[in-house]
This record gives structure tokens, C-alpha cells and sequence, in this order.
């Protein structure tokens, strides 16, 4: 098993390096620079995310499906994530993780916008859609289509449910000292409370959770930047320094370079808020709204607060909290975040406990949905799909995730985490092929509804 983790783990290296950071970022300057830098609109699509478009087809509200993308997108990696950013690639990886997420704002736009122009309507009435259909439908690859669906599926069953399942495990066992089938059991029984009542479920509890979590991780984050108030300035402009310049950090940071701090920085960016990834669109296919630029501009909100926001936000306290209390050691990405909150007197460690809990556990949601619809769509070129409809399948792959969710609880995951980083990967290929060969259409459609000032439009 030694042996098969490491050539997994050089085969996830290699495709989350620089082929991928490559591939994914170019792709959002692309498309930033196709359609007149879509970011200058965000202010308009935040609000357009918080009313809802009477009338319009869809399973649930633009807010709603926002939520639950923001549910499966805001997990640990915008904490322990991007303070293993730190360490790796010193503080200026926190730069380039920002203005990763800026430009995939542009991206998760694209992505949006085409979910809603090549989805369809099932059997049931239900709304299906994301880049399996832009494939299918817009660019003829059938093939394609099914591979992303495949490579989604199996995804879900690494970073979608064991691996979430076992960050919290993990966390309540080394806090409360309760022991890992226990939580397993709960964790389970909780998410199948939820995965059964479909995507309208899944909505609800994500519009209630999502905001909560949130805003109570940021709140934590102002309580901090004010208690390092004096160390905040010099932060900033370590980040920014450190970006170009790598020796501005000093200490422990003189063995990074410009090239580590980029590298470190702009994987974290893409790997946290899933700009490129492909997921997102997948619900956001299940939104009520007018035209397919509304719930791009809505979507594209979500890397924003993702990236642009929580991610930044937590890279400054990791920062400025290095500078307030140089006994913070900085070699190990968790061990940083975890002392930063820890400096807040008697409830810092339980709230970043907290935070964590709750972004692993609305994660498992969001990603049963992605997962489900994936599965459907494979499902669905079969004999069997049509003669037994969708029922048995979404069934059967319901029990298969929620059993994986308690086998997350209790046992080791080194294995599973490389698969689904894989698994990740490949989903974002056939997906970036489809918004690059397809952005004409994304031009065309963001012309008619938004240059043309047609956006409240059916």
C-alpha cells in the first residue's frame, strides 16, 4: 500500500503542478481578458444573489444554489489550506492566492453561464446540468461528458465525503476525546437527514448554514486583525513584498523563492475555490433564473467570497499573527492557523473548531449533490436508466456515499486524499476545454444580456 500511495502521490504532484497551474490560470486570464473583465461586475451580482427571479425554471433560488456550491467550495482548505501556503511558499503565496481568486472570478462566470444554457429538464422535472452537458450539447463529446461525470463521481467519494468526514473526526477525537466510530455514526445519520430530501433539502440547510459559518469565521478573523491592529500594515505589505521578493520575509522564510511563493499561492487559489474545477456549475444548473447571465454573474460571487474574502482574510491573521508572536512556529500549515486563533482568549480554539466542523460537514452536502447528478448522467446512456428510471440509481449511490462518510470517521486517508486530488484533476480538464472552446458562446450570451443592458431579460 506504501508502494501504490507513492506513485498515486507523484502522479497527484504532477497534476496539480505546473501543467495544471498553468492550464487553470491561463484559462481565467483568458476568459478575464474575452469579456472585459467580468470582476468590475460583482458588486451588481451580490445583488442580484439575494433576490429571486419569480417565474423563472429551476429547482431552487439563485441564492440558494449559490449557497450550497459555497457549502462544497468553503471547507478547511480556506483555513489549514492556505496557512500550508504560508509555510511552503512563504507570505507572499497569500498574493498570489488573491489574485488567483480575482481572476477566476471570470471563470466561475463561464461556468455558470454555460450550466445554464445547455441544461435540461428530466423525466421528473428536474432541472440537470453543469459541464457534462456543455460537453454533450454544445460540443458534440458525448465521450467527454461521461468521463468528467465518471471522474466527478469518484471525486465525491474522496474530497466530497471520507476525507471531510475524517477532518472532523479527526478534530472532535483530538478535542473532545470522543471516540471515531461515535462521530462517524452521527455524522452519518446527520447527512443522510439532509441527502435524502434532494437538492431542495440540500439547498435549505446550506442557505441556513453557509451565511452562519461564515460570518462567524470572520468575525473571528476581525477579532484577531484588531488584537495584531499594529501588525496588520506591515503584513500587507510583507504579502505583497514577499510576493516579488522572497528574502523581504526573512527568518525562517529565506528559503523561499518568487517561483515557490507563486507555486504554493496559486494552487491554493485554484484548489480552494474550484474556479475551473467544474462542480459549481452542476448546481448552479438547478437555478431559478430569467437568463444564463444571471446565474453566471451570481456564481461568479462565489469565488469571491471564497477566494477574494475568507481565503485572504485568514492569510492575513496567519501573518500578521507570525510578526505579533514570534513564537508561532511556521513550518506546519495547521499548527499556524490553529496558534493565530488560538491568541483569542478562551474561545478561539473552540470557534476555529468550530468553523472547521461545519465547513468539512456542509462540504459532505454539497458534494452528494454534485456526486448524485453525476452519477445520473452516466446512468442515463445505459438500457437499464431507461427501463428502470433514475430512482435506483440515485438510491444506490446515496448508500455508497453515506457509507463512505463513515468509513472517513475511522480509517487513515493518505490513500484517499491522492485519489480524489487525481480524480479533482481530471475533472478540470474536459471542463476547461469546454469554457475555452465554447467562450464564444459565453461572449455572445454575456453581450445580448449584460453589454446590452438586458440583464432582468428572459
Amino acid at each position: 500500500m506504501n508502494g501504490l500511495n507513492d506513485i498515486l502521490s507523484s502522479i497527484s504532484g504532477f497534476l496539480w503542478g505546473w501543467p495544471m497551474i498553468i492550464l487553470l490560470l491561463g484559462t481565467h486570464l483568458f476568459l478575464t481578458a474575452r469579456l472585459r473583465f467580468p470582476q468590475r461586475y460583482i458588486f451588481k451580482a451580490i445583488k442580484i444573489s439575494f433576490r429571486k427571479d419569480k417565474g423563472a425554471d429551476g429547482d431552487v433560488s439563485q441564492f440558494g444554489a449559490l449557497a450550497t456550491a459555497l457549502a462544497a467550495t468553503i471547507g478547511t482548505g480556506n483555513i489549514v489550506g492556505v496557512g500550508t501556503a504560508i509555510a511552503l511558499g512563504g507570505p507572499g503565496a497569500v498574493f498570489w492566492c488573491w489574485l488567483t481568486g480575482v481572476f477566476g472570478i471570470a471563470t466561475k462566470y463561464g461556468e455558470g453561464l454555460l450550466a445554464i444554457k445547455y441544461r435540461v429538464t428530466d423525466a421528473d422535472g428536474k432541472m440537470q446540468g453543469g459541464p457534462m452537458y456543455a460537453l454533450e450539447r454544445g460540443l458534440g463529446q458525448t465521450w467527454l461528458g461521461v468521463l468528467f461525470a465518471i471522474f466527478t463521481a469518484l471525486a465525491s467519494f474522496g474530497i466530497g465525503s471520507t476525507v471531510q468526514a475524517n477532518a472532523i473526526s479527526t478534530m472532535t477525537t483530538n478535542v473532545f476525546g470522543i471516540d471515531p466510530v461515535i462521530i462517524g455514526g452521527i455524522v452519518t445519520i446527520l447527512a443522510t437527514m439532509v441527502i435524502v430530501g434532494g437538492v431542495k433539502n440540500i439547498s435549505k440547510v446550506c442557505t441556513a448554514l453557509v451565511p452562519f459559518m461564515a460570518l462567524l469565521y470572520i468575525i473571528g478573523c476581525i477579532v484577531i486583525l484588531i488584537m495584531n491592529s499594529a501588525y496588520v500594515w506591515p503584513a500587507l505589505k510583507l504579502i505583497v513584498c514577499s510576493a516579488f521578493n522572497p528574502a523581504a520575509a526573512g527568518g525562517g522564510f529565506l528559503g523561499a523563492s518568487i517561483m515557490m511563493a507563486a507555486r504554493y499561492g496559486i494552487a491554493r487559489g485554484l484548489f480552494s475555490n474550484e474556479s475551473g474545477l467544474g462542480s459549481a456549475p452542476i448546481v448552479a444548473a438547478a437555478a431559478k433564473t430569467k437568463n444564463p447571465v444571471r446565474q453566471a454573474l451570481v456564481s461568479s460571487t462565489g469565488t469571491f467570497w471564497d477566494t477574494v474574502i475568507i481565503c485572504a482574510m485568514t492569510g492575513i491573521v496567519i501573518v500578521s499573527s507570525i510578526l505579533a508572536y514570534p513564537d508561532i512556529s511556521f513550518e506546519n500549515g495547521g499548527v499556524l492557523t490553529t496558534m493565530a486563533f488560538s491568541k483569542i482568549p478562551y474561545v478561539g480554539s473552540p470557534l476555529l473548531a468550530f468553523g472547521s466542523l461545519t465547513f468539512a460537514f456542509s462540504t459532505i452536502l454539497g458534494w452528494s449533490y454534485y456526486g448524485e447528478r453525476a452519477m445520473e448522467y452516466v446512468a442515463s446512456k445505459t438500457k437499464l436508466y431507461k427501463r428502470l428510471g433514475s430512482k435506483p440509481f440515485i438510491n444506490t449511490y446515496r448508500a455508497i456515499f453515506l457509507i463512505t462518510v463513515f468509513l472517513g470517521a475511522v480509517i487513515s486517508l493518505d490513500l484517499v486524499w491522492n485519489l480524489a486530488d487525481i480524480f479533482n484533476a481530471l475533472m478540470a480538464i474536459p471542463n476547461l476545454l469546454a469554457l475555452l472552446l465554447l467562450s464564444g458562446v459565453i461572449v455572445k450570451e454575456t453581450k445580448d444580456y449584460l453589454w446590452n443592458g438586458k440583464i432582468d431579460k428572459e
